[in-house]
């Protein structure tokens, strides 16, 4: 299980990030772009993976990763849930999806 203000904690790590209200959840943002989400009252995160980090990390069948069941999903948007999550595996997921996004587009 992670605790929300860990995943806070994680999420704000990284180089140049910024939290910021988006609709009734905490984005986090580099340069802008959100990275991941953090939904507190369903204990939820929603990170931007690629599709294959996306199926990595969806593929343990313990249902604390899943693609967002819409178009979202299909371009690698990917819910986690808290309660379920081992902090080592977030940790790693939250990581590649800063850095997918992170990384300038030439």
């Amino acid at each position: 299980m992670v605790a929300i203000e860990a995943f806070r904690k994680l999420a704000l790590s990284f180089e140049n990030v910024t939290e910021e209200p988006h609709f009734e959840k905490t984005s986090f943002r580099i340069n802008k772009k959100i990275f991941a989400t953090l939904d507190h009252k369903n204990e939820r995160a929603v990170l931007k993976l690629n599709e294959i980090d996306q199926s990595v990390f969806c593929a343990s069948g313990e249902l604390d990763f899943y693609p967002i069941p819409n178009k979202w999903g299909k371009q690698g948007w990917t819910i986690v849930e808290l309660s379920k999550a081992r902090t080592a595996m977030l940790a790693d997921a939250l990581s590649r999806s800063y850095q997918n996004v992170a990384v300038k587009k030439k």
